[in-house]
């Protein structure tokens, strides 16, 4: 049987369940996860959609296209405290990502590869076993 972890927003409002290994686990350094995040980079947790489950809340959506490669994300956060929960995105249909700090126990989760590391902080130091990639590596 697949593990199941739950997680939400700051407030407790947004509530969810992924089933499952993630599909993917990076951290990424884009602009826009360092400004979804307010810090210097996100932990992007990908489930297959039909693996996630939300079972209390609302969240609201936000569409962002990419200046650079005119592909589109969709955050969604909570509409009462602003925590940024979940996103779907165009280069990765079938898929959505979670903002791995808002699980309620993040160590499960592996994280293999940093990406977009060109726009990294310039004083970030990157674990020795895990995979840099300057722009993106969805495999």
């Amino acid at each position: 049987m697949a593990e199941t972890h739950e997680g939400g927003c700051l407030c407790g409002s947004v509530r969810y369940r992924v089933t499952g290994d993630p599909v993917l686990a990076a951290a990424c350094h884009c602009k826009l996860c360092q400004r979804r995040t307010g810090s210097a980079f996100g932990i992007s947790v990908y489930f297959e959609d039909t693996k996630v489950e939300f079972t209390s809340g609302s969240l609201k959506p936000y569409k962002y296209r990419s200046d650079e490669s005119a592909r589109w994300v969709k955050t969604e956060f909570c509409d009462n405290c602003g925590t940024s929960v979940t996103w779907t995105a165009e280069f990765a249909p079938g898929n959505r990502g979670i903002a791995g700090g808002t699980l309620d126990d993040p160590d499960w989760v592996h994280i293999d590869r940093h990406v977009w590391t060109r726009s990294a902080h310039h004083w970030m130091v990157f674990p020795p076993d895990v995979g840099i990639f300057r722009t993106t590596s969805l495999k």
